[in-house]
């Protein structure tokens, strides 16, 4: 019969708590992420895009100095990349803040107190 590893078997309740006081803390994390905002310009500023941490857009502001009705796909470029930064920089914010909150390294894919 295999014996246990030393310091025997990890302790399930202690691993099931710490898994729900993660699961508390991470949903407090996505609840302040959603109240925030996140801001990006295309075009030297012409254009400005703001999303929430829920990666859903709020707003697109267009300066009408670039509105030319000869070149209209120029607008939807630049709105196009102003929303695609803004979102990305949700997201960023979103993967660094979860990996805080669940105590992981998410650069190093360390597992934190998971393991410990």
């Amino acid at each position: 019969m295999a014996k246990p590893p030393r310091g025997g078997a990890p302790d399930m309740r202690k691993l099931l708590q710490q898994a729900q006081q993660m699961q508390a803390e991470m949903a407090k994390v996505q609840e302040g992420l959603a109240s925030q905002t996140f801001e990006a310009t295309a075009g030297g500023g012409v254009v400005t895009a703001v999303a929430n941490g829920d990666g859903t857009l709020e707003s697109v502001t267009i300066d009408p100095a670039v509105l030319d009705p000869e070149d209209p796909e120029m607008v939807g470029d630049l709105v196009l990349a102003a929303v695609n930064q803004a979102l990305h920089k949700a997201q960023e914010a979103t993967a660094a803040a979860m990996g805080n909150a669940a105590g992981l390294d998410v650069g190093g894919l360390g597992l934190g107190d998971l393991l410990g």
